[in-house]
């Protein structure tokens, strides 16, 4: 009697997602994998986001699983990302979570995550729901709270990096696919101009996210961006793993020319301190805006470029491993 309708509400779409997971964890994506396509909901002060986790075949209850967390772009949900990325087809040979939080159209029509919006207060909420999310399959999936890693792709990008200064502790490792970092940008026009490179492209963490006390302090980051991406400028890539070498003390080591079989060539550049590799950047010179080495049938993937899947779940492990 006493709480709000907002309250109640907010608990009986937890509720009610928690026990759709529990009744019908057994729906996989397609290209299906053979393990567990559990759906969830996570809630917080930004209100609710529904999740999808991917838990590989033949977990045994109690095991502890590593969490590779991966964060859509604009006009995807869980399952589109899924289809895109073929993540779980790596999850399912390497063994590991993969948790898919969802955008709501109801807080960006486009489906896009507010990760420029750290003064609305939009960014905030959006990363504590994410964290809370991870929280939940931590307790709930017995993900290992020790090897945590995040990713994205676009807008999913950027709200990786964000949620990777704001919590540095939480990850060991950061990717991003296409996107634009932190403190680039703080309006929907300022972000824009960033992706069309119309303005020069500065990185520099506003005041809400966590400077580094040490060159270990942010977790280490691999960039992925296409030479030929119209849509969120090249630039932004590099300005990304400036500001982590930066933050660490690190500085650029000579490029190295990379092709694997068939597919588009990539220049490999590592940003090294004292400690070891702070940050690499991997720029393929003909990918546009998609997910390198993604299922050509989906609108952000490009089946030609070097697979971004397996290069993020390598990147997570070396980490995991120091």
């Amino acid at each position: 009697m006493g709480r709000s309708m907002a309250a109640v509400t907010s608990q009986s779409l937890w509720a009610a997602g928690f026990a759709g997971a529990a009744k019908n964890p057994f729906v996989p994506p397609s290209p299906a994998g053979r393990g567990d396509w559990i759906a969830g909901v996570t809630m917080g002060g930004a209100g609710a986001r529904r999740y999808r986790l991917y838990r590989p075949s033949g977990t045994q209850f109690g095991e502890r699983l590593p969490l590779l967390v991966m964060l859509h772009g604009c006009g995807q949900d869980a399952s589109s990302f899924a289809d895109s990325t073929r993540m779980n087809r790596v999850a399912e040979r390497e063994r590991f979570l993969v948790l898919y939080p969802e955008q709501d159209r109801l807080a960006n029509s486009q489906g896009c995550w507010n990760w420029y919006d750290t003064r609305g207060g939009r960014a905030g909420g959006e990363t504590q729901l994410v964290m809370n999310a991870i929280e939940q399959v931590c307790l709930l999936y017995c993900a290992d709270p020790t090897r945590v890693a995040v990713a994205g792709l676009s807008a999913g990008a950027s709200l990786a990096a964000l949620l990777a200064t704001r919590h540095p502790e939480r990850f060991k490792a950061v990717v991003m696919h296409s996107g634009i970092p932190p403190g680039t940008a703080h309006s929907t026009l300022s972000a824009l101009a960033a992706m069309r490179g119309t303005q020069a492209v500065r990185a520099e963490p506003p005041a809400v996210v966590h400077q580094p006390a040490s060159d270990s302090a942010w977790p280490p980051l691999l960039v992925i961006h296409g030479g030929k991406d119209r849509t969120v400028c090249a630039s932004n890539g590099l300005a990304a793993v400036q500001m982590w070498a930066q933050a660490a003390g690190a500085s650029a080591q000579p490029p190295k020319s990379l092709t694997r079989g068939k597919r588009h060539a990539m220049a490999v550049t590592d940003f090294k301190s004292a400690t070891g590799t702070a940050a690499t950047l991997v720029e393929v010179d003909q990918l546009g805006h998609a997910w390198s080495g993604g299922a050509a049938s989906q609108p952000h993937g490009d089946a030609q470029g070097p697979d971004a899947s397996r290069m993020t779940w390598a990147f997570a492990v070396r980490q995991f491993r120091r």
